[in-house]
Parts: structure tokens; C-alpha cells; sequence
């Protein structure tokens, strides 16, 4: 599916990630917590489809076990003491609930940065840094193309030492990691030149110099401009209410508004183009 908010200018998708982020990071409260994680997960699954389903069910449900469970086997303070362990140690309630807070806390990171890594693409990173900190802004959006590039190289490579039978499925043990070996190999001769080739190609065009101008499809319009008073408001709100310690269900309900806005802003889209269809 056509994600709209990713069409939004990069200030706005910078800003609310950086914001929604941050609040997950820092935000221990349960309701909070269930809150970012659902709005997290939802969004994912709306820009990744099924592979995210196949991703948490891999990956994420081991990995919130895992934490959840090795907090209270090295931390047992608490007053509720539920049973001991071999050792002789308390296993406390307390202890439970904190290793599953910190699990879900990052889980839900991991999974803004998912979505965060499908919208900041490497254009807009070039667009927002390319000025300011134009060298690490090059290595970021380099960064992040790396990881599909590198997936999509390494098939090709697989694919052409399978032909002659020099993949990783021909011959012994010994001979597979021959194989693996060689297509690694060849990996990292093409990573270096492709690293080599694209900072040859940025320097004659001269990025990074003072005087250089860039062309740049981003406008900021109004739809933009109202997007970035909400989510300034929200964010304002929920921070000084968590500053006081005010977690009631304004802030509750202010944080859900925050966090399931880019879903919300798809389904409107989605539903707008649906009836346009039905029209035609």
C-alpha cells in the first residue's frame, strides 16, 4: 500500500519519530507503553505487510520472553516474593513486571525503527543534514540503504557462483564454507567499490562545499504546516504532564492521538480513494 505520511515534508516525519521515539524510550507507564507498542506494530504491519507478522512471531515474541525473563533471575528487589529460585534468591513480582516493562519498551523501539527506516529514506536525510553536517549525513543515508543493498547484492552473487556450482547448497562441509567463504569475499571486494565509487561521484559534484546549491522535490505546504502544529501541541502536552507525573487519561489519550496518527492519516487516504473508485 501507498504510505500517505511518508509524502509529508521530511521536517514532519523527522519531528514525529523523533518525538514518538524518544517517548518510548523514556515512557514507563503500562497504559503507555501498550499504547506506543500497538500504534508501533499497526503502523509496521500497514508498511511491511505480512513479513512484519512473520518478523515478530521469529523474532520479536522470543526476544520479549528472553528479556522478560532474565531481569528477574539477576534483579530480586521487590516486597511481593512469588517463590525462590534454586539458588536460594526471592523471585519478586516486582522484578517480573520490570523485566516485561523493559522488554516491551524494546520491542516498541525496534519497531518504530522499522518504520522509521522505511520513511526517512536516504534523499530526505541528504535533504534535512546535507547542509549542516553534509559528511555525516552522507553516511547515514549510505547506512541505511546498506542493509537492502547489501541483501539484494548478495542474491545476485549467491545466484551466479550457484550456476557453476559454487554456492552454498554444492559439495561437503568443508566445501560449503569454501563457497561461503568466496561469495563473502566477493561481497566485500563490491562494498568497498561501490563505498570508493560513491564518494568519487558526491565529491565531483561537489557536495559538502560551502556555496553548493541542491535540487530538492520537498515542499512544505499547509497540510504540512497543521501537521507540524499537532504534533508540536502533542508533544508539548505529553511531556510537561509526564514532567509533572500527571498519567491520567488526558495524557493517555493525547499519546494514542500522537502515536496513531500516521495510521489514522492512511486510512483516511485509503478510504477518500476508495469512494473516489466506487464514484468512477
Amino acid at each position: 500500500m501507498k504510505d500517505t505520511f511518508s509524502g509529508y515534508h521530511p521536517v514532519i516525519n523527522m519531528l514525529y519519530f523523533t518525538v514518538v521515539l524518544i517517548f518510548s524510550m523514556f515512557f514507563t507507564n503500562p497504559v503507555c507503553l501498550v499504547i506506543s507498542f500497538s500504534c508501533a506494530f499497526i503502523y509496521s504491519v500497514y508498511l511491511n505487510g505480512k513479513k512484519t507478522l512473520k518478523f515478530n512471531l521469529v523474532f520479536m515474541l522470543p526476544m520479549l520472553i528472553i528479556t522478560a525473563l532474565i531481569n528477574p533471575l539477576f534483579n530480586h528487589q521487590g516486597v511481593t516474593i512469588l517463590a525462590y529460585l534454586p539458588g536460594g534468591n526471592p523471585l519478586t513480582l516486582e522484578s517480573v513486571i520490570t523485566g516485561i516493562t523493559a522488554a516491551l519498551m524494546l520491542i516498541t523501539v525496534i519497531s518504530w525503527f522499522s518504520c522509521f527506516n522505511k520513511i526517512m529514506t536516504s534523499d530526505k536525510f541528504v535533504y534535512l543534514f546535507g547542509r549542516f553536517i553534509p559528511a555525516i549525513s552522507l553516511i547515514l543515508s549510505m547506512s541505511l540503504r546498506l542493509v537492502p543493498r547489501f541483501k539484494a547484492q548478495i542474491k545476485i552473487i549467491s545466484d551466479a557462483q550457484k550456476c557453476i556450482g559454487r554456492d552454498m547448497s554444492n559439495g561437503n562441509l568443508m566445501q560449503k564454507i569454501k563457497n561461503g567463504i568466496k561469495i563473502l569475499s566477493v561481497m566485500i571486494t563490491w562494498a568497498l567499490e561501490n563505498a570508493i565509487e560513491t564518494a568519487d561521484s558526491m565529491k565531483s559534484r561537489g557536495y559538502g562545499l560551502p556555496d553548493r546549491t541542491a535540487f530538492s522535490v520537498f515542499k512544505f505546504r499547509k497540510r504540512d504546516f497543521y501537521a507540524l502544529i499537532y504534533v508540536f501541541l502533542c508533544g508539548i502536552y505529553i511531556f510537561v504532564s509526564a514532567l509533572l507525573n500527571l498519567y491520567n487519561f488526558t495524557l493517555f489519550i493525547a499519546y494514542f492521538a500522537l502515536c496513531v496518527t500516521p495510521a489514522i492519516i492512511n486510512i483516511q487516504e485509503d478510504i477518500k480513494w476508495a469512494v473516489l473508485r466506487i464514484k468512477s
